[in-house]
């Protein structure tokens, strides 16, 4: 972002911009919280929608027990990664972890 356009956005509404495939501003995760992955990382065992645990939080790292998938019950680091988006009148980017809170509903029915 140019200095000239830094005056036109002021921080809280940069920070309250929550614009679709990018995490929240503000993650609060604690262990064994239920997150997915938002970006594709290492494929195909990291790909976009894999679910996982957590298991220790760090700075710049989240560790993590994969839930879902071929390689489930695997423990995998996920870093902060910079998130850039080009379809705003500016430049956005951020240092995110690329994940969100999973929550998952499970509906039993009785067919008859």
């Amino acid at each position: 972002m140019d200095k000239e356009q830094v005056v036109y956005y002021p921080t809280e509404f940069l920070n309250s911009l929550n614009p679709p495939g990018m995490p929240p501003h503000i993650l609060n995760l604690k262990v064994v919280s239920s997150i997915m992955l938002l970006r594709d990382l290492d494929p195909p065992k990291l790909c976009n929608g894999v679910r996982f645990c957590v298991s220790k939080l760090m700075a710049n790292v989240i560790q993590a027990t994969i839930l879902t998938g071929n390689t489930k019950r695997k423990s995998v680091f996920i870093p902060r990664i910079p998130l850039i988006l080009s379809d705003m009148p500016f430049e956005f980017k951020s240092l995110k972890f690329p994940v969100r809170l999973a929550f998952a509903i499970t509906i039993n029915t009785i067919q008859d």
